[in-house]
């Protein structure tokens, strides 16, 4: 995995970003990991400057626009990456979205905007990777699922439900890559300050961890030499849950 073909969804923002940005930083001091890059976002505005910099670094990096509930767009991903580079090494399914209220409140198009792309994109874009890695017998998978996947908070029964869904996904599709020689790890962070939360007073922001934080435990997980594989990554703010 010194030079991994890399998908990373959600790659324009967030822990997304930072993933990026880690990635050409660990390179810069480690000069063995050099991965070629194929990030995807629903704005192309926000992979330019990803692109630029990688490249001007050496690295190989291509950017794609994605709706990844979409199974076209889902399976073209996976094609154009496949294309790119050959195939796919590891897949860091990051993206996702939120709508945070009281359950009364919550409407039917808040459902279905947080489960099309928590769930159902997902599902659709792990399922065209994990054909590939599965018939190659060798790949990883990391899923950024979230402390919400186990835990419950109030305002917050849609995000759950999308994320104890995520889990249910990872438990399963584990038995079966565990035969065909696929690494899975569930990355499960706590408080992170994206952009997903808006504005925020800043005493609450300081309680929060950094998207850089999330990031580098990815790495350190890929980086991790086969057959050892970190199954599951749990990383919270000091001061606890907010």
């Amino acid at each position: 995995m010194q030079d991994p073909v890399i998908i990373i969804t959600g790659a324009g923002k967030g822990i997304g970003k930072a993933i990026v940005e880690e990635i050409y930083s660990r390179s810069q001091r480690e000069k063995i990991f050099k991965p070629k890059l194929f990030l995807v976002s629903r704005t192309i505005e926000d992979l330019k400057p990803l692109q630029t910099e990688g490249r001007k670094q050496g690295f190989q990096v291509e950017i794609q626009t994605l709706d990844i509930a979409d199974a076209k767009g889902a399976r073209g991903v996976s094609e154009a990456c496949v294309k790119a580079f050959g195939r796919v090494d590891c897949l860091i399914n990051n993206a996702g979205v939120a709508r945070f209220g009281d359950f009364l409140k919550l409407t039917e198009e808040d459902l279905d905007y947080v489960l099309q792309i928590n769930l159902k994109g997902t599902f659709l874009l792990t399922q065209e990777v994990f054909r590939q890695m599965s018939e190659r017998k060798s790949g990883h998978i990391v899923f950024v699922t979230s402390i919400a996947a186990r835990k419950p908070f109030e305002q917050s029964s849609i995000y759950c439900m999308s994320k104890f869904g995520q889990q249910g996904l990872i438990e399963v599709l584990r038995l079966d890559a565990q035969k065909v020689n696929v690494r899975i790890t569930n990355v499960m962070p706590g408080a992170t300050y994206t952009p997903m939360w808006g504005e925020m007073d800043p005493a609450t922001v300081e309680r929060m961890m950094p998207p850089t934080a999330v990031a580098k435990s990815i790495i350190d997980a890929i980086l991790l030499s086969p057959p050892a594989n970190l199954d599951e990554i749990v990383i919270r703010p000091v001061s606890g849950d907010l």
